[in-house]
């Protein structure tokens, strides 16, 4: 599928008053006919106002000092349509700073644990996927260059120079070559474009990503992948997206890092995919945002599954391509024998007597001249190794106290200079009866990071896999696909925190080969039509809610309140709980063929 140059992303709004006072660094964006920016910008700038973004249909500029009242009042303009706060938008993936070295191709857990390794990418397709990030980074030759462009940006530099590592390790998990070298992505040499937006600070603006995706159509690119997020929505923004669904394409934004219910912008627009993050082990990580899929209060609730975490994927302890030599990897060899190991700070090769400090809590004039070896707890890693250094010691490796790796840094204000690794608990035995080390410390290409910024280009690559096999669809097919033949995790069927499970690519290639692209029933997610409505009211002060069933398979379904189990029922039947207690709460509900995994999407009451 070929997707139309997108049009103009804006509609005639009339102009009103937001509820925030002052905009992220007083920046604001005006919407604005194509035929009169000219005539806008130059009253902006006799205003004192510094234009930084001019988009198809609007400028983004900043009116120091000016709250949206005051910069409303002095645009007071008739080809001005709408004025607005423009939203910070930030990176939503950290570093683990953990060590990686693949001399051989190394295939990521989250490509096996998602059936990407079971489908074949069709690179005649015509798939491109857009990465709005801190750009890509040429150093890393894990990709297949001739596939990939990209758009320079005066304020954020070149796309194909990195604004940190984001943009390099998120773009590997989506189109990584597969090379024999380093690793591979889920749509390995798919085509990319690139766009830079974040400056050296990590953060652009709602603007930022209009006119960027505005660009992406330009370039023909069929999914947008956003790894990035921030707080409050913004129409110019909302109406860009949408537009570029209109058109046929697919959206994937981030849920957000910060582990609760709060919808973060663009992921919460209906025209974008929301997802979250789950690790190796099929759990959802503790970082990853469930916001609700209700809005409303009582009545008036209503349930939208597009406003929430709609699938997850991998994002935990992601292996992906780094900027060249920003990532470390690390050696640990103990009498002769190697152990995993984890960089923690300071490149270097040194070898000594093993010297034991325990916890290192202060200095010990036993580790001059060796490598101390030290057990995790009571300080900082940082303290440990600046005693050990402070001792004479000439490396340090820190023993997590359990079970596991131990992986972490020592601080943005490290002022210790020795190799320091981090080493696994089931280990500690072998290397206190060993009498010597060798700790190495270097550069390496390849690293880990892990926020839902990983578990979005896994989701973007695996739509491009798919897609590439049956490209006679749309973005929305695509998207439904996903969500109908992804594998259920947490609660039984569609939840805030899966949404409707972990994405299975080889499963939605076979969906679509057998149902096309309209797609049949929900497999194992909720059953197509398969619905419940919830009305909350209350009678003499007793909480109650009427539940209402449609599109059951069987006579009966299992309800399910606050995903615990409460009454298998007729189908056909209204069902009414009847809730104790005093006071308000919130309610979610949900209903299940009985006895199966075949539920519908979640409904709130909040009294």
């Amino acid at each position: 599928m070929k997707l139309t140059k997108l049009a103009s992303a804006v509609m005639a709004l009339s102009v009103g008053i937001s509820t925030q006072a002052f905009a992220d660094d007083d920046r604001y964006v005006i919407q604005v006919e194509n035929g009169k920016k000219g005539v806008v910008k130059a009253l902006a700038k006799k205003l004192g106002a510094q234009v930084h973004v001019d988009g198809n249909g609007f400028i983004a500029a900043t009116f120091s000092g000016k709250d949206l009242a005051t910069v409303k009042g002095l645009l007071n303009n008739p080809h001005v349509k709408l004025v607005e706060a423009d939203q910070r938008r930030h990176l939503m993936g950290f570093s683990d700073t953990k060590d990686a070295d693949p001399s051989n191709q190394i295939t990521p857990y989250a490509v096996f644990q998602s059936q990407a390794d079971q489908v074949n990418f069709n690179s005649a397709a015509g798939m491109k996927v857009c990465v709005i990030d801190s750009g890509l980074d040429a150093s890393n030759q894990d990709f297949v260059w001739n596939n990939i462009t990209g758009d320079n940006d005066s304020g954020t530099g070149n796309w194909n120079e990195n604004g940190g590592p984001h943009g390099t390790h998120v773009a590997g998990t989506i189109g990584a070559a597969d090379n024999n070298i380093g690793v591979v992505g889920m749509a390995p040499g798919v085509d990319m474009h690139i766009i830079k937006v974040f400056n050296a600070e990590g953060w652009g603006y709602s603007s930022d990503l209009a006119h960027a995706t505005n660009l992406c159509s330009a370039a023909g690119a069929n999914i947008i992948s956003m790894s990035l997020g921030g707080g409050g929505s913004n129409s110019i923004e909302s109406n860009a997206f949408q537009s570029f669904v209109d058109a046929g394409g697919l959206v994937v934004a981030a849920a957000g890092n910060d582990g609760n219910n709060v919808r973060s912008y663009p992921a919460g627009y209906p025209s974008v995919m929301m997802v979250g993050a789950n690790d190796a082990n099929n759990n959802i990580a503790d970082f990853s945002q469930f916001p609700s899929c209700t809005s409303g209060r009582g009545k008036r609730a209503t349930a939208d599954e597009y406003s929430c975490v709609e699938v997850t994927a991998g994002g935990v302890d992601t292996l992906s391509t780094y900027p060249a030599g920003m990532a470390t990897s690390s050696s640990l060899v103990a009498d002769g024998a190697y152990f995993a190991s984890s960089a923690m700070e300071n490149a270097g090769t040194v070898s000594g007597t093993l010297y034991y400090m325990g916890t290192a809590e202060g200095t010990d004039a036993g580790a001059n001249g060796n490598v101390c070896l030290i057990d995790r707890g009571v300080i900082s890693f940082y303290d440990k190794v600046a005693n050990c250094e402070n001792s004479g010691g000439i490396g340090a490796i820190i023993v997590n106290n359990e079970p596991g790796m131990l992986y972490g840094t020592l601080g943005d204000t490290n002022a210790t200079s020795i190799p320091a690794v981090g080493a696994a608990q089931e280990d500690q035995a072998t290397l206190l009866a060993a009498s010597s080390a060798t700790i190495d410390i270097g550069a390496s290409d390849y690293g880990f990071m892990s926020g839902t910024s990983m578990a979005t280009p896994a989701v973007s690559g695996i739509a491009a896999l798919v897609w590439s096999n049956h490209n006679e669809c749309t973005g929305s097919e695509i998207r439904e696909a996903l969500k109908a033949t992804a594998l259920d995790g947490g609660a039984a069927g569609n939840d805030v925190y899966f949404g409707y499970g972990i994405v299975q690519a080889a499963a939605a290639d076979a969906y679509l080969t057998a149902n096309g692209c309209a797609g049949g029933d929900n497999g194992g997610g909720t059953g197509g039509d398969f619905s419940i409505s919830a009305n909350g009211y209350k009678s003499k002060g007793v909480k109650m809610v009427d539940l209402t069933f449609s599109g059951a398979a069987g006579a009966s379904v299992d309800v399910y309140r606050n995903s615990s189990k409460i009454a298998t029922t007729s189908a056909s039947t209204t069902y009414t709980d009847t809730i104790s207690g005093k006071g308000g709460g919130t309610y979610t509900y949900k209903a299940c063929d009985a006895g199966t995994s075949i539920c519908t999407a979640d409904v709130t009451v909040v009294f």
